[in-house]
């Protein structure tokens, strides 16, 4: 169903770095799962009310909530699609992990609502008819959320979605739901336990844990999350595979939204070459960059010294000397050694638990790197690690 109604309503459907696909996927899913948990909803409380079931009546409201979070999901969408502006000249991307943020509150929001009602349900048990009409109900919305799971985390891996994804893990935690209600109502069809309220206790507990998770995937790019691994391992294999970069830091990635990536970086050079060369190098990698990971790459180009102390590999000194009297995990960078050879100035890259003693540090640093060179003044700065390698 899916998979027909986009080949029918979204056209060049294959482009999904198309912001008008984009919208036209989130338009089409989000009223699918609209449509699907507003007949859940009717039949659900229908055949709760019908047989006395509080678990079933509380499920039938988390799927009206359902409904209102695909509006949600699908405003974020239409408003991430919008062009830049002179106020937001990144993109409106954000506004799918924005609405992904509200779909998960609203999902941890109604699981406490539900506990709320299956412990009033324990404590004050009345009497529940599961007749075959609720069973049918419940089982057939179980296949129809298992269908929601799969479609939203297709299109959601497809789009690079997280609002998607946060619905997928929704539709999930409503199967479980669904599921314990419908076992309470097969145990008291058969063998006469009320466990009604057990069951909607239950269910609280999934959609709770369930909004928990999503709302933690959700806040993460919002706040600004660590590169991932696998790109951070690509930048550095693109940057070194040129042979005039002598290494790579202060990698920065801002995330605007979905296809909207900016990188930042430092990368160090050899001082010796020409400024144009550099320059054409370092167009070039930023081309790469762009190319391999669809971002928008933004180099800084930091001259350094090779070997510049003559019978004597400088960096490799000071780092293994700093590795073994500071921390085994620092590194350096940005050396330089002025003309005289009496100030070697460099950066000394330290893990984020150490980031509280950077003055002690530095002062530190500075007499290690001294007594090892008499004759030299050393000077530092401190920087902190973050995920990318000299």
């Amino acid at each position: 169903m899916a998979g027909l109604l986009i080949k029918l309503f979204v056209k060049n459907s294959e482009n999904t770095d198309d912001p008008s696909v984009r919208r036209g996927y989130g338009t089409v899913l989000a009223l699918l799962g609209v449509a699907v948990n507003i007949l859940l909803f009717l039949a659900k409380l229908a055949a709760g009310l019908f047989s006395g079931s509080v678990a079933a009546v509380a499920d039938a409201f988390n799927n009206l909530s359902d409904a209102g979070t695909s509006v949600v999901t699908l405003a974020g969408f239409r408003l991430g699609a919008q062009e830049p502006d002179p106020h937001h000249p990144y993109g409106h991307g954000r506004y799918e992990y924005i609405s992904g943020l509200l779909v998960s509150v609203a999902v941890l929001l109604m699981g406490v609502e539900l506990l709320r009602t299956g412990v009033e349900k324990i404590a004050r048990p009345s009497a529940t008819a599961a007749g075959p009409a609720l069973l049918a109900v419940l089982g057939a919305a179980i296949l129809l959320k298992l269908y929601m799971a799969a479609y939203n985390r297709k299109y959601g891996r497809l789009l690079n979605s997280t609002a998607m994804r946060a619905a997928a893990a929704d539709s999930l935690s409503d199967c479980a739901a669904t599921g314990a209600v419908l076992l309470s109502a097969l145990a008291n069809r058969f063998f006469g336990v009320d466990v009604d309220g057990w069951a909607g206790a239950v269910v609280a507990v999934f959609i709770i844990r369930t909004g928990i998770l999503s709302l933690k995937e959700t806040v993460d790019p919002l706040l600004g999350r660590a590169p991932d691994g696998a790109m951070v391992a690509k930048v550095y294999e693109i940057v070194k595979s040129h042979p005039e970069a002598l290494g790579i830091h202060d990698l920065i990635v801002h995330d605007y939204g979905p296809g909207r990536l900016m990188l930042t970086l430092h990368v160090e050079v050899d001082g010796s070459l020409g400024v144009y060369e550099l320059h054409d190098v370092v167009d070039t990698m930023e081309r790469e960059l762009a190319v391999a990971l669809g971002c928008t790459a933004t180099i800084h180009m930091d001259p350094a010294s090779r070997d510049a102390v003559p019978g004597r590999t400088l960096r490799g000194e000071i780092t293994r000397l700093l590795r073994q009297r500071v921390d085994s995990r620092v590194s350096i960078h940005d050396l330089r050694v002025d003309a005289d050879n009496a100030v070697i100035s460099f950066d000394t890259v330290v893990p984020p638990d150490l980031s509280h003693k950077s003055g002690e540090l530095r002062e530190e640093i500075r007499g290690i790197v001294e007594n090892a060179f008499p004759g030299c003044k050393a000077e530092t700065a401190i920087d902190i690690e973050l995920g990318v390698g000299e």
